[in-house]
Parts: structure tokens; C-alpha cells; sequence
């Protein structure tokens, strides 16, 4: 199994203890009608959202995708850090045999936010993947999701 990492980070104005909650405690909810385009629904298949806990995640109509199934992997509410893999759905394209996100909220100047995403990508088998097409990507998903959310807190 072969792979790589993306580290990205987005910068907000919501204070992490706010976007902490609004992202990752009350996502499963909120993200649905701030980006009702992008998310038809968050539903725990599996726990409540501790470690450990499934939870499929259906796509809009129109979207590239139509679902994937998430298992939350760490949640430390005090240090704003969620981990979380991709275990199951589109978005491996039958290429990836997970995807893992660690997202960590920390102060930045100004009293806002500072998001820093890791994403681990595990190929199958020799498969190569074009990494500039996943970075442009998720710099694209990633950007528009906090923002999103951003706008919707203010």
C-alpha cells in the first residue's frame, strides 16, 4: 500500500472553541443546510460520534459523488482535534483503500481560527495517484466548506 499526505490550512474568524463546535460537534446537522448543494445528509449508522462511530455521509444531487462512510477515530474536545478516516464510498475511487483527516483548531492573531488539515491517502495495491489533482481539489472543497461556515456563524 502506497500514498502520500496533504497538509493544508485555512484561516477564519470564528474562535476555535465556535468553529470547533459548528464543524466537528454540530456538523452533522449545521453542514447540511449551510451547504445544502454539496451535503444531502450526515446520519450516525454506528455510536453518537465518539471514537469509533460510523457515520455515512450522502452527497447532493449532482455532485461527483454520491456517499461515503466516515468512522470517527479521535475526538479531544479541550485541544479542538478531530480525527476521522474515509472507509467506505466514492470518494476513494476505488484507488484508496482509506482516507485519514486529522483537523486541529488553533488560535490565530485577531482572536479567529487557524485550521490545520492533514490528509493521508492509502493506496491499493501500486496505484499511483496525481497529486496535484487532490490538492487542487481539497484546497477547493476545504476553502469553500470553512468559509461556508464562516458566513453562516457571522
Amino acid at each position: 500500500m502506497g500514498g502520500f499526505t496533504y497538509e493544508s490550512e485555512v484561516i477564519t474568524s470564528i474562535p476555535p472553541p465556535k468553529m470547533f463546535k459548528a464543524c466537528i460537534l454540530d456538523g452533522d446537522t449545521l453542514i447540511p443546510k449551510i451547504v445544502p448543494q454539496v451535503f444531502k445528509s450526515v446520519e450516525y449508522i454506528e455510536g453518537n460520534g465518539e471514537p469509533g462511530s460510523i457515520r455515512k455521509v450522502t452527497f447532493a444531487q449532482g455532485n461527483q459523488f454520491n456517499y461515503m462512510k466516515q468512522k470517527v477515530e479521535a475526538l479531544d474536545r479541550e485541544k479542538f482535534e478531530y480525527i476521522y478516516s474515509v472507509i467506505e464510498g466514492d470518494p476513494l475511487m476505488n484507488m484508496l483503500d482509506k482516507i485519514t483527516y486529522e483537523i486541529k483548531l488553533e488560535a490565530s492573531p485577531g482572536g479567529g481560527s487557524m485550521c490545520k488539515t492533514s490528509s493521508k491517502y492509502y493506496t491499493i495495491g501500486d496505484i499511483e495517484l496525481k497529486e496535484e489533482a487532490i490538492k487542487a481539489g481539497k484546497e477547493k472543497a476545504s476553502g469553500v466548506l470553512f468559509k461556508a461556515i464562516e458566513a453562516y456563524l457571522l
